[in-house]
């Protein structure tokens, strides 16, 4: 076999190809036709997203008829004008002449792929598009058209009318790609669709497109293309044959051609049970077993059981997913190292195990309407997850495993969150929750310090004194059961010559305390826990007993100990009852999504801090759209900061509020305004507009013929700041795994720089974006259908969110402690004027004068200058173009709380999700010049090809002579 004979024949097709015009035809009519599907059908800018994953999925349809048309004139034109048998007799071999019309047809292929390449390149300029999936699904579009292409070649092969093999070409492709799909395997279950997905290309070409290369899938189409051309040989070389020939040579023939179609099909069955040679080239590799998970399976000491419920007969929407979870499924196994057991049922078959689910787990079918052409049926189905370790169990169900996109009335994909993160976090759950059950101790690896700093018995109210022999009793059951990961220390700051006292008020702010406002006795009574690191201030139990220490140093330990679940605190306004709003009451903004993505991974606390104090428990406070918060109020969140605690504010000088039927922006009044100017921080009082921004949804109907139809209108809207590039903290570990914010209705952030505090920016507007202090915030268009805004004033980037490290000074350094005065002023109301309140009364409620008066270097404070980005009417507007929920607002929360928590390893994972890359806001006009600008390099490019290839058309003469001189032996 001779490359150069190959090549000259593949150059000869080629160049007869684009002999007519016919060529360019068929060149422009499939680029126009993707272009078309692209933008229009499958309506690119009113998805939002910044991916080109609608054009691959058209491309096996698309291709059956561009590879039918190509294909249909090779072989079928030489028979029908009698060159056929002028082909088979040269000294030619046959699998030169039909490798050569192969590769000419596949080269058309590449070209007219190559052509399409400009579409991804403008995603990919006005949005953030992971190349992964476009890489992997050009080379399955090439797969896939080389097997459609060897097929057409076969089909041409064993007919001389170009018609008849257009139409069997497309028939015989069709039915390959529909075997595979989810019309035919949806109607079967079990076995059979695995088989039916697993010999169609429908199947495995969206495995590749979705950015895995798996060997097994590359080898099938590899396979495919093998079998066609070696049968189109095989047609062939019976043209040679005499009817009295060598009758030993063609069986010979017959049964090499079998045997090598045979183990071409046979090295699918050889490789099914090859799962390793799998390539993720996903940003993230989001489809693999992340080092994280890894991670969390290497803590396993006992078997772990993760058990699939998965219906045969389910939901045509939810099929296709089955495959993909058991996958995801057995890599975990193979991860686990044989601590990991996966099991994979079919409730239907397995009643006992089916029982089980449904009396100790709580899993139930859930019932699925189905509809057809002919019947409408219910059937109940599961789609559920168990993930079992000792005693402690979790169960994901479908809800948590899918999202579903609504993309128009009928129109409704489906798809898997993130399924590693959502398994891999239950895991996580079971781990610390059954770790949780031992003593604290196992999970500390570092030794902790107890160090109390507690004034001699002479200064000490009587209750202390007593509370004092408790506490050196529970240390000492702590003592026992730390053994050397635990010590402790009483000093008294007063004692020698009070050097100690002032060391930790310069480096705790630990002042004297009082036991009430008019008390003149100062005393110390603080409890602290040190590591290497982090120093956590253990609250005064109220009731002063060994039980309620010894929760107070536990939940301290906790901070230090690796494998329990975290605790957080939501601060955020009550909701306002329905009966309420009916009779006017102004609705307050509600977190109930931050609430719930929240409590998947931490142990969340909601509470209003009315109390003075942040609960002992908490190891993170989140203040959200602060109302008028009151001094006992801020007293809480300023001494949690002040004893080493993270703090996120999430707080704006607006908030928004639909008035009857129109937007707008009110005053919003949080009571922490001076406190934040305390620790540098001020939320300006006006919002942020950004050219480069979100769209806002503006439903509208339509009249057609009688009929209405709603449609939703994306508007360019400044006040949906779209963060991303510059604008998105990239060296942060908050924003890892984010590729854009939408923050909505902000204020800008000013902070002031202060000795020993860092800041860092996390999101910032763009340059171009300015200050408005107009309160009517609704949407404004002209007529000519262009954004009506306009900047006014000076234009720049402005801080949106920042994060603050460092030592902090307290608000209340020089103030009487808030929770005295309130206990004054309780007593002054309740008590009876010949009656004084007690020392012990005081006591008895915890209420000390124990103002902190600086923070330890480990205090952070995160500032967001938004009342509304993380409320669920917000995120409900955002993520109504695709019908979701949007979700990036709240994950980079939850990023915050890992990274505050020091607990990140559940932050690469949750980064890898099926994140919606969305794309910055754009007029209709720019969404236009965009779409017609892809035409016009679409004709650009088919010129260009007509162009270089009317070159070799005009020494086309030439070509052929030396072909056939070549061929023949003869001298040109």
């Amino acid at each position: 076999m001779q490359l150069s004979l190959i090549s000259q024949i593949q150059r000869k097709e080629l160049t007869l190809f684009f002999t007519s015009a016919v060529g360019y035809l068929f060149l422009g009519a499939f680029l126009v036709a993707s272009l078309f599907i692209f933008f229009w059908v499958e309506a690119f800018f009113a998805r939002n997203i910044a991916d080109v994953r609608p054009l691959f999925e058209w491309f096996p349809i698309l291709l059956i008829f561009f590879t039918a048309t190509i294909t249909m004139r090779m072989w079928s034109e030489e028979r029908r004008s009698g060159t056929l048998e002028f082909v088979v007799t040269v000294p030619v071999s046959t699998w030169e002449f039909v490798l050569g019309k192969f590769l000419a047809c596949w080269s058309l292929l590449a070209i007219a792929l190559l052509l399409t390449l400009p579409l991804p390149i403008t995603v990919a300029a006005i949005g953030d598009l992971d190349w992964g999936p476009v890489f992997t699904g050009y080379i399955a579009s090439l797969l896939l058209g080389g097997a459609y292409i060897a097929i057409g070649l076969f089909v041409s092969a064993r007919t001389d009318s170009q018609i008849v093999s257009l139409i069997v070409t497309s028939l015989l492709c069709g039915i390959f790609y529909l075997l595979g799909s989810g019309t035919i395997t949806d109607l079967f279950g079990g076995w059979q669709q695995d088989l039916l997905s697993a010999i169609g290309s429908g199947a495995r070409f969206e495995s590749i497109t979705r950015g895995v290369l798996d060997v097994r899938d590359l080898y099938f189409y590899l396979s495919i293309l093998g079998s066609f051309l070696a049968m189109n040989v095989f047609a062939l070389e019976k043209e040679r044959w005499a009817a009295d020939g060598n009758k030993k040579l063609h069986d010979r023939w017959r049964l090499g051609t079998g045997l090598l179609v045979l183990n071409f099909l046979l090295g699918n069955v050889w490789l099914n049970n090859v799962s390793v040679l799998r390539f993720d080239m996903t940003e993230g590799r989001i489809y693999s077993i992340s080092d994280a998970t890894r991670g969390y399976l290497n803590q396993l000491q006992e078997p772990l059981l993760i058990r699939g419920y998965f219906s045969a007969k389910t939901h045509p929407l939810l099929a296709p997913l089955v495959p993909r979870m058991k996958d995801l499924l057995q890599e975990y196994e193979v991860a686990g190292g044989g601590h990991v057991r996966v099991e994979i049922i079919d409730p239907a078959s397995a009643p006992e195990l089916e029982d089980e689910a449904n009396n100790k787990y709580g899993i139930r079918a859930v019932p699925f309407q189905i509809a057809d052409r002919y019947q409408a049926s219910l059937i109940n189905s599961y789609f559920d997850i168990l993930v079992l370790y000792g005693d402690q169990y979790e169960v994901l169900n479908f809800r948590d495993l899918i999202e579903v996109k609504a993309q128009g009335e009928t129109d409704i994909d489906v798809q898997l969150k993130n399924p590693e993160f959502d398994v891999t976090r239950s895991i996580k759950k079971v781990l610390y929750g059954f770790q949780g059950g031992s003593s604290i101790f196992d999970n500390i690896v570092e030794p902790v310090e107890f160090v109390g700093y507690v004034s001699n018995d002479e200064l000490l109210p009587e209750p202390l004194i007593e509370f004092k022999q408790v506490v050196n009793e529970v240390l000492a059951e702590l003592a026992l059961e730390g053994g050397d990961k635990f010590t402790s220390e009483l000093a008294d700051p007063n004692a020698g010559d009070g050097q100690l006292a002032l060391d930790i008020a310069a480096q705790y702010g630990f002042q004297p305390m009082a036991t009430s406002l008019f008390d003149e006795a100062r005393f110390y009574f603080y409890l602290t826990l040190r590591g290497a690191d982090t120093v956590v201030q253990i609250p005064l139990p109220p009731s002063l007993s060994a039980d309620a220490l010894r929760r107070g140093i536990d939940e301290g330990l906790k901070r230090f100990a690796s494998g329990l679940l975290k605790s957080v605190v939501l601060s955020a306004p009550a909701v306002v009852p329905s009966y309420m709003r009916q009779q006017g009451t102004t609705p307050s903004n509600e977190f109930s999504q931050l609430q719930s993505f929240l409590t998947s991974d931490f142990d969340v606390t909601t509470d209003d801090l009315k109390s003075g104090v942040v609960p002992s428990k908490a190891d993170l406070l989140v203040v959200v759209d602060p109302i008028d918060l009151d001094d006992l109020q801020v007293f809480a969140i300023d001494q949690f900061l002040m004893k080493g605690g993270t703090v996120v504010v999430s707080t704006a000088a607006f908030v928004t509020q639909p008035v009857e039927g129109r937007l707008e922006a009110s005053a919003r009044t949080s009571g922490l305004v001076d406190w934040l100017k305390h620790q540098g921080v001020e939320v300006g009082e006006s919002l942020v507009m950004d050219p480069q921004n979100s769209a806002f949804p503006v439903p509208i109907t339509r009249e057609v013929g009688g009929f209405s139809f709603q449609d939703l209108v994306m508007l360019d809207y400044p006040y949906f700041i779209d963060v991303r590039g510059e604008g998105l903290n990239e060296d942060s570990p908050i924003n890892t795994g984010i590729p854009q914010i939408t923050f909505s209705w902000a204020s800008p952030v000013g902070v002031a720089e202060r000795e020993g505090i860092v800041v860092t920016p996390l999101l910032r507007s763009s340059p171009a974006s300015w200050l408005s202090q107009d309160t009517n915030i609704m949407p404004r268009y002209s007529e000519d259908g262009v954004s009506a805004f306009s900047p006014v004033g000076e234009q720049g980037s402005h801080n949106l969110g920042v994060v603050l490290e460092g030592r902090f000074e307290s608000y209340y350094a020089d103030k009487v402690s808030p929770l005295l005065t309130a206990e004054q002023d309780k007593d002054d109301a309740d008590s009876d004027p010949e009656a004084g309140s007690s020392q012990d009364d005081a006591l008895s409620l915890g209420v000390l004068s124990s103002v902190i008066g600086r923070s330890p270097e480990a205090a952070r404070l995160l500032v967001f200058g938004s009342n509304d980005f993380l409320a669920d009417e917000t995120m409900r507007m955002l993520g109504s173009a695709d019908g979701t929920v949007y979700g990036n607002s709240v994950q980079m929360l939850t990023n915050v709380v890992d990274w505050a928590l020091e607990d990140q390893n559940l932050i690469g994972i949750r980064s890898r999700g099926n994140f919606n890359r969305t794309l910055p806001g754009m007029e209709v006009g720019e969404q236009s010049m965009l779409e017609y600008f892809n035409y016009a390099l679409a004709l650009l490019g088919v010129f260009v090809v007509m162009f270089v290839f009317r070159a070799r058309v005009r020494s086309r003469t030439r070509y052929q002579r030396e072909w056939l001189a070549h061929a023949t032996g003869e001298q040109a």
